[in-house]
């Protein structure tokens, strides 16, 4: 949530970071209710002034044997009045509160301008030694025909359990998917000092607030209504929320977890677009990196955080390339955003895999999540980041057509093999 003194103070800058972002300009409208919250807030703190005053004439009154008859009918009008401007206090808090939710955070002024992804910058990219984007000399099999081949990925029975886009692994799959997670949680603990977290897989709706899920993305989040419950789309949600209305000892910043979680997905601004195999999919497993930094180390930890990502792929070989997304491209939370892609040879495509993000204070003022800082012991807000560490739906994609042999077999990554038991899939 964006700070109202920022909207007040800057509603030019505002103004442009939501224009730069395709989002609706609210800001005059943010202005109008912020001014009569506070012109309500002044007649209140007036009247209580006068009641207080009056309430001391009637008992001076009533002391000396005076009627004061008139003055306390006086006194209950003044009290009528104080009743009737709360409650449109209340009303227009809310009202305000309402749209301030809906307001995305706004872009970092690294990030550059567009409209949409095609505007996306490549900042960098990455590719094994003897890695061609030419192929290996024959036709690249996609990962479904891949998967029905080798009997280690069944959409359709995944399909009739459940429905379009959950889908299931079968043996040395099922293996492989389990390897690739434990992995990278082994390699962000012991090689980037992460403290790994199993959070749960459901979530309350104040959570779902807390980092901005709600109220923007309703119609793309499964709901459990009975319960008031949600499944997660990410286990960004509650590991952040973790320290939701808690203060945080500068000495113990920063904080670095990692955890796993299946994620649920809805997306159902998604109909039309490629839904093949694991190109898209409503359930799927990920690996998340979050941290909770002090405000002046967010951007190096930005940076740092794309690179525990990186250092996944280069150890599993897969050719990536990174992205920093344009405004247009930003989601709802973040101020800044690198996308990482990886190589599918059957597609001929980039597919992406990971996004790593800096939300600054904008999920730390929603969730109310600050530090106290050791000099002044003034509680502020800190800055949460986020990163995939990594999604494995769209990496398995990569890892499955990047180690096929022409006979149709997989070669599982070195770095995998102590957790598979198996150097082969055929």
């Amino acid at each position: 949530m964006l700070d109202i003194k920022l909207i007040r103070e800057n509603p030019d800058l505002v103004k442009k970071g939501l224009e730069n972002k395709n989002e609706k300009n609210r800001v005059d409208e943010i202005l109008s209710l912020d001014e009569k919250r506070r012109q309500i807030i002044q007649s209140v703190e007036e009247l209580k002034a006068k009641k207080n005053q009056v309430s001391q004439q009637v008992g001076q009154m009533k002391k000396s044997g005076q009627d004061a008859t008139a003055i306390i009918a006086e006194m209950k009008t003044v009290s009528d009045n104080i009743a009737e401007l709360d409650a449109q206090l209340k009303s227009t808090e809310e009202e305000l509160n309402k749209i301030l939710m809906s307001i995305p955070n706004l872009p970092h002024s690294s990030v550059p301008v567009g409209k949409s992804a095609e505007q996306n910058v490549e900042a960098r990219r990455w590719t094994p030694e003897s890695f061609s984007f030419d192929g290996k000399g024959f036709k690249a099999l996609d990962h479904v025909e891949l998967g029905k081949r080798l009997k280690i990925l069944d959409f359709e029975r995944g399909a009739k359990v459940t429905g379009s886009g959950f889908p299931v692994y079968t043996g040395k799959g099922a293996t492989l998917e389990r390897a690739l997670i434990n992995f990278m949680l082994d390699f962000h603990i012991n090689q980037h000092n992460y403290r790994e977290i199993f959070p749960p897989f459901l979530v309350n709706k104040d959570s779902m607030l807390g980092t901005g899920q709600l109220p923007k993305m309703a119609e793309d989040m499964y709901t459990i209504e009975q319960d008031g419950l949600y499944p997660v789309p990410t286990a960004e949600v509650p590991i952040t929320n973790l320290h939701r209305s808690e203060i945080i000892e500068e000495k113990d910043l920063p904080i670095r977890y990692v955890g796993y979680s299946a994620c649920f997905r809805r997306e159902a601004g998604s109909y039309g677009k490629e839904s093949k195999g694991f190109l898209r999919v409503h359930q799927f497993n990920k690996v998340e990196m979050v941290k909770f930094v002090k405000p002046e180390t967010s951007y190096d930890e930005l940076e740092k955080l794309v690179v525990d990502a990186e250092d996944i792929l280069q150890a599993l070989e897969i050719p990536y390339r990174i992205l920093m997304l344009c405004t247009g491209d930003l989601s709802f939370s973040a101020a800044k955003c690198y996308d990482i892609e990886t190589w599918s040879p059957a597609e001929n495509k980039w597919l992406e895999a990971s996004s790593c993000s800096n939300f600054e204070s904008f999920q730390a003022r929603r969730a109310n999540i600050r530090y106290r800082r050791e000099d002044t012991k003034k509680p502020e807000l800190l800055h949460t980041l986020n990163g995939s560490g990594l999604a494995t739906s769209r990496l398995m994609v990569s890892l499955l057509e990047n180690n096929q042999t022409a006979d149709g077999k997989i070669l599982v990554p070195k770095v995998l093999q102590r957790y598979t038991g198996f150097e082969v899939i055929e």
